[in-house]
């Protein structure tokens, strides 16, 4: 069973922040609260992937930060998508989908194979 506090895979988290990017602009704190409720609490980021993440791509081009203040008056780091964000979000999504769809066939599958008979 995976275990919420299990790692992330790197192209796992990168996709799920871009997801988060998608609706607009977010500083890291938002993106991680987005993340464990939007998979009800199963998935979670910490700071230690969260942040070498969004600097990852920043480097990449997807995302660029700008300074802000929060809902509580606090000064944060704004992330959002650029144009090459949103084509990686869109490259990524299909290619998640093609990945978790291969995944859910191989381990639903009734087919015994032939050398487990």
């Amino acid at each position: 069973m995976f275990a919420k506090e299990s790692g992330l895979l790197q192209g796992t988290v990168e996709l799920l922040i871009l997801k988060a990017l998608s609706w607009g602009p977010i500083h890291g704190y938002g993106i991680a609260s987005w993340i464990e409720s939007a998979t009800d609490d199963v998935l979670s980021v910490e700071e230690g992937s969260l942040y070498p993440a969004l600097y990852r791509m920043a480097r990449k081009g997807w995302i660029k930060a700008q300074w802000g203040v929060t809902e509580n008056n606090r000064r944060a780091k704004y992330y959002h998508l650029t144009a090459e964000g949103r084509r990686q979000f869109r490259d990524q999504t299909t290619g998640w989908q093609r990945f978790a769809g291969a995944v859910t066939q191989a381990i639903t599958t009734r087919a015994i194979p032939s050398w487990a008979k």
